[in-house]
């Protein structure tokens, strides 16, 4: 392989990157599908060959699919081969190991891509367009490979063979085709007013401070008073159990057969019982008396097991469709003790996950007292008073789901934001409050937050500029990349076999 010339920084290096930036300013979405297509024609015949895996192609049937009824397939040096291959040689540029998670990422990249470039063929030839012969040889002409000292070299040219010939000439062909179905789409000017639309988009902008109310914090009095207005419901109680799905017959035998010593119940549960207690010799735990209700499905049988004294015994119960259970009283059960923190979280959880308003409500109802403080002393003595946390924001406009063009309200961090951006009510809250003046309160998730807007102005002319310049080139070009992707994607024409030909290719060995 030859050496690597080292080179100095000419002037007409320098006029080439100018002329590249230019390019790139005065049309993007033009420059980058051309830049693409190059890429991708010289990676054919310059890179394709370094990373071709070497029993692709030969020993197993690469079609992942059909567009239009005609194959997607990995043949070497076509065109899913030449986006694999400069898939490879991108992320190895970037010092990415190749790994089998990835290596998935680079086959699916490629085969979309293929997808897109099919798709796009079709379009134009539907459209009656064919690249004429004297400008595709024209662009051959201008291809690195054929280049010798500034100029291009027919010994070059003609060092390839015919059938490498033909084939480059037809994918610079199909390549030229491309080019003018993105100059097309990149030729649909952005009007004035629209971008003049997106830079009212960007004011005003407001800074904000914040106070959180946590649901979590809801006092253990608050646990204690709904636990003595629902004692029944809370009781303890400790029993074990052992189901049968056998039969009601079985399940009396079983009983009558521990009743006269001839077994432990223990044994027995763990001989005969089908339930998840069976390995524990049946011992259900300490449980509530809530808990019951999904063990035990008639009140009426849930309340027999309530009262029943220590080492006592049940009748049969049926628990199921097809299953039968007795129980054995480890326990009488016994009201609730608070002053039992492994209690007192059992009815807090109970609380949380069936009484989750009334925990709302208590909050809410702090948060308004807290606002009604803000009131009479202001924001930050409030604040001060209730022991408080504050966290600041902004500025920032109204920017519904972090739109990447405006600032964003992740940018701040705020934990206690997580999830608002796509709140319609707290957008609304946030710039409907009048300045200084506490919001009222907003239910986000796991807490209640309370904004306090500080000021408002509208956005300075330089970031509305900005952001008008990045609509119209960057952004729309993303976004109508991103739309050809996905209407080639979503095709009726698109017969995806994708996972299916990759599994058999990586899992089961067709590609050894």
């Amino acid at each position: 392989m030859p050496k690597k010339e080292t080179k100095t920084v000419s002037h007409s290096e320098d006029s080439a990157k100018s002329e590249f930036i230019k390019r790139f300013k005065a049309n993007p979405l033009i420059f980058i599908g051309t830049f693409i297509i190059l890429v991708i024609v010289v990676a054919a015949f310059v890179l394709v060959p370094a990373f071709v895996p070497e029993a692709m192609g030969r020993q197993a049937d690469l079609t992942f699919g059909r567009y239009n009824k005609k194959p997607i397939n990995y043949v070497p040096n076509n065109y899913f081969a030449q986006f694999y291959a400069n898939y490879i040689y991108s992320y190895q540029r970037m010092g990415q190991e190749i790994t089998d998670s990835l290596n998935f990422q680079i086959w699916r990249q490629a085969f979309e891509a293929t997808v897109v470039h099919m798709g796009i063929l079709e379009t134009m030839e539907e459209a009656g367009y064919k690249a004429p012969p004297a400008v595709v040889d024209r662009r051959v002409a201008e291809l690195p490979q054929f280049q010798e000292n500034g100029r291009f070299s027919p010994a070059l040219y003609r060092s390839m063979d015919d059938t490498s010939r033909l084939s480059l000439w037809r994918d610079v062909q199909a390549s030229i085709a491309e080019e003018h179905y993105y100059n097309d789409l990149g030729g649909l000017r952005v009007s004035t007013r629209e971008t003049e639309f997106i830079g009212i988009m960007s004011s005003p902008v407001r800074s904000f401070d914040m106070v959180t109310f946590l649901l979590s914090d809801y006092p253990e009095s608050e646990v204690k008073t709904y636990e003595d207005a629902n004692a029944d419901k809370f009781r303890v109680t400790h029993l074990s159990r052992i189901t049968v799905t056998s039969g009601e017959r079985e399940a009396a035998e079983i009983l009558r057969i521990i009743q006269e010593g001839n077994s432990t119940f223990e044994d027995a549960a763990r001989e005969h019982s089908t339930d998840n207690y069976a390995d524990r010799g049946g011992d259900m735990g300490i449980k509530l008396a809530w808990e019951l209700d999904t063990e035990v499905p008639e009140a009426a049988d849930r309340e027999t097991l309530l009262k029943l004294e220590r080492g006592a015994y049940s009748g049969i119960i049926k628990t199921g469709e097809k299953s039968w259970s007795f129980f054995r009283a480890e326990e009488e059960s016994r009201r609730a003790d608070t002053d039992d923190s492994s209690i007192l979280q059992k009815i807090r959880s109970y609380i949380d996950i069936f009484e989750r308003s009334r925990i709302e409500d208590w909050t809410m109802a702090e948060a308004e007292r807290f606002i009604a403080d803000t009131g009479e002393g202001g924001f930050d003595a409030a604040v001060e008073t209730w022991g408080l946390e504050k966290n600041n924001f902004g500025p920032l406009p109204v920017n519904y789901g972090d739109v990447g063009l405006f600032t964003s309200l992740s940018v701040f961090s705020v934990e206690n934001l997580s999830g608002a951006s796509t709140n319609e009510n707290f957008w609304k809250t946030a710039f409907s409050t009048p300045l200084e003046t506490a919001s009222r309160p907003l239910v986000l998730g796991s807490r209640i937050v309370v904004l306090y807007p500080l000021e408002e102005k509208a956005a300075d002319e330089i970031n509305t500029s900005r952001i008008q310049e990045a609509y119209r080139t960057s952004w729309m070009t993303s976004f109508t990349n991103q739309s050809v992707h996905s209407f080639f994607m979503n095709s009726d024409k698109l017969e995806d076999d994708f996972i299916l030909t990759y599994s058999q290719l990586f899992f089961s060995g067709s590609g050894n």
